[in-house]
């Protein structure tokens, strides 16, 4: 998959099939759109495009809103769209300059004159344009009067239930991590810096690696205990993850902290990944550091089972 950040800077020469959008958590959902991408690529002979926009737009139109937090950081969605047979990718700037383009000229001088687009595939809600102007009845319009091909794909569901990011973000922020998972193409991950901590880990058995995650868009699930897979340096291991103000020790900061099983290494100022799992249990204060300890023992041992590692 070749990467581009701009419009401009896609080659003029070449024909193209084209879906837009924020793609935040590439879900089943844009997996299916992304199969039909590729799949008219192949039968027509163009190349698969897919145009989203950086910073997110809601970010920019209302910076003063800190609500919507994102699923996936650019350089999350980066990867989990190389994993989906896209042939290109245009990370475009979102201004608020951008935002006040009308739908039609967008069409006319982005997508048609320079970007050659010759197919559009387009999701059952796909708005876009200046008040969201561009609809799919719009779009039909604007195909004939510039000669391209659409697509739309309509909603898909799991159990019943359309997939959308919302309910992703819904699911998360809930801690419901399986229900998440469900509905993205891969797990829910979040990727940080290790820092040092108080060490109080070590005192009852269970070093761990607090974790700074360096987006601040970033959503995090609810306060709780976590099984979860650790990536560092391209290995895999396995462990337990920690969120929230650690009541028991009394300190009001919230953290993010994994004990990683059977691993003893210096990991201080590494990068790490985490995929979620599972959610064992919310956050509980505890009387003492040994009512702490033993609750952490069941809690290893459940996440073990999870991932099948207890010794029989």
């Amino acid at each position: 998959m070749k990467v581009y950040h701009s419009i401009e800077e896609f080659p003029s020469d070449i024909n193209t099939i084209i879906t837009i959008g924020t793609f935040d958590g590439v879900h089943k959902g844009h997996q299916t759109i992304i199969d039909k991408l590729n799949a008219t690529a192949k039968k027509e002979g163009l190349q698969s495009v897919l145009l989203t926009f950086y910073p997110h737009p809601r970010h920019v139109l209302f910076p003063d809103d800190q609500k919507l937090k994102l699923i996936s950081t650019i350089e999350e969605k980066t990867q989990a769209l190389e994993k989906t047979g896209l042939q290109n990718l245009i990370i475009h700037e979102f201004t608020v300059d951008f935002s006040r383009l009308k739908s039609v000229n967008f069409i006319r001088d982005f997508l048609v004159n320079k970007l050659n687009m010759k197919h559009m595939v387009v999701g059952y809600d796909h708005h876009f344009g200046k008040n969201r102007e561009g609809t799919f009845e719009n779009l039909l319009a604007l195909s004939e009067l510039y000669d391209f091909k659409l697509h739309k794909i309509e909603p898909q569901n799991v159990e019943e239930v359309t997939i959308s990011s919302t309910k992703i973000r819904n699911a998360i922020a809930e801690g419901d991590i399986e229900k998440a998972n469900s509905y993205l193409c891969c797990d829910f991950a979040i990727n940080g810096k290790v820092e040092k901590g108080n060490k109080i880990g070590n005192s009852i058995g269970f070093p761990t690696a607090n974790i700074r995650v360096l987006n601040n868009w970033k959503i995090l699930p609810k306060d709780g205990v976590y099984a979860v897979k650790v990536f560092i340096q391209h290995q895999q291991f396995y462990g337990m993850l920690n969120i929230g103000v650690r009541p028991t020790i009394k300190d009001d900061s919230h953290t993010i902290e994994v004990h990683i099983f059977d691993f003893n290494k210096d990991i201080y100022n590494q990068n790490i990944k985490i995929e979620f799992s599972e959610r064992i249990r919310g956050e509980k204060k505890f009387e003492n550091l040994d009512s702490l300890k033993k609750q952490l023992q069941i809690d290893e041992s459940k996440c073990k089972k999870i991932f099948n590692l207890l010794r029989k």
